[in-house]
């Protein structure tokens, strides 16, 4: 069970960097978006390095 959690934490962390690469390419990306995105990757870094 904790590999399904870790691999789904995974997963949103990935679709979240794809989103904060996405917003980057823009011409003028949100910056509060950004910071938005970049805040919650974070929170879930850190859940992913607990499980480790």
């Amino acid at each position: 069970m904790a590999n399904a959690h870790l691999a789904t934490l995974n997963a949103r962390h990935a679709a979240l960097e794809a989103s904060v690469t996405a917003e980057n390419r823009r011409p003028m990306p949100d910056q509060a978006r950004l910071a938005k995105l970049k805040r919650e990757k974070l929170k879930l870094k850190e859940e992913i390095a607990q499980l480790h």
